[in-house]
């Protein structure tokens, strides 16, 4: 014997499941609701303290370079000062003054390349001194953004507490109702409620129109909702539509006053002035 497709369904018990289901997301949804913007939040600062630390490691970096060029800037230096005490031992034994004018070039030279040497130096000890006042800054930012975000992942942690337990029985109910619809509605039940604002995807007729988008349904089109024969969904925001008693609603008609006719209008006139 063939095993039943437990998503063989009638219509009638599709849409009651796919409202069942409706409503079972809008719960967790609400529970989600309660968290708020904190989601959100925990993400941008966490977002942020990754690229302030981007930002440190960047500037740390840039510190060591110019510390680097500080250190072989004072190995030039060594080096010609080398040159310039060789080359004025030199000048006590030159024998023309072709030599003497050479050599007193290169000292010229090198205590010129010295000169230089120390600019660089200066400038940069004045890099490294700006660039660690920035770190200093950014490493107070990643304190304080570090210290913010505990805080919101408590409140976060806190929320979530409380409401896991029931919106992990909401998902194992929706779960097990997502069962019982067959693949291709459920598949477009899906991306009717991610494209609406209020996540609705199925919804009841009130008032004689749309509970999504509260335009006006067609006598013949409610007609055919109450029959539950078919899935009809509406032509304006393509939301699915069921009967409100299908969904387990009760709505009430007023009772409009009675429209007195011309005749005894103008009777009742003419007995108040007599």
């Amino acid at each position: 014997m063939a095993k039943k497709d437990p998503t063989d369904l009638p219509v009638e018990k599709k849409l009651e499941t796919l409202f069942e289901l409706q409503s079972t997301l809008s719960q967790i949804d609400e529970k989600r609701a309660l968290r708020g913007e904190l989601p959100l939040e925990v993400q941008d600062l966490e977002d942020e303290i990754t690229g302030l630390r981007t930002r440190i490691e960047k500037i740390e970096n840039e510190i060591s370079e110019f510390q680097n060029a500080i250190t072989q800037r004072k190995g030039d230096i060594a080096e010609a000062e080398a040159s310039v005490a060789r080359y004025n031992e030199q000048l006590n034994e030159v024998k023309n003054n072709r030599e003497y004018d050479t050599l007193s070039k290169e000292i010229e030279y090198q205590t010129l390349e010295i000169e230089l040497c120390n600019k660089k130096i200066r400038e940069a000890q004045t890099r490294i001194e700006e660039r660690q006042e920035v770190l200093k800054q950014n490493q107070e930012l990643v304190e304080d953004r570090t210290q913010i975000l505990e805080e919101k992942k408590g409140e976060l942690d806190e929320i979530m507490q409380e409401t896991k337990e029931e919106e992990d029985k909401l998902k194992s109910k929706a779960a097990d109702l997502e069962v019982k619809i067959e693949p291709r509605l459920l598949t477009s039940f899906k991306r009717i409620r991610k494209n609406a604002r209020n996540g609705l995807g199925v919804v009841y007729v009130q008032r004689d129109a749309c509970g999504g988008c509260f335009n006006k349904i067609p006598p013949q089109r409610q007609l055919d909702i109450k029959m539950h024969k078919k899935i009809i969904v509406c032509e304006y925001c393509g939301r699915i539509l069921i009967d409100p008693e299908l969904a387990g609603v009760k709505i009430t008609t007023e009772e409009k006053p009675k429209k007195r006719s011309t005749r005894s209008r103008r009777k009742s006139e003419n007995t108040e002035e007599n």
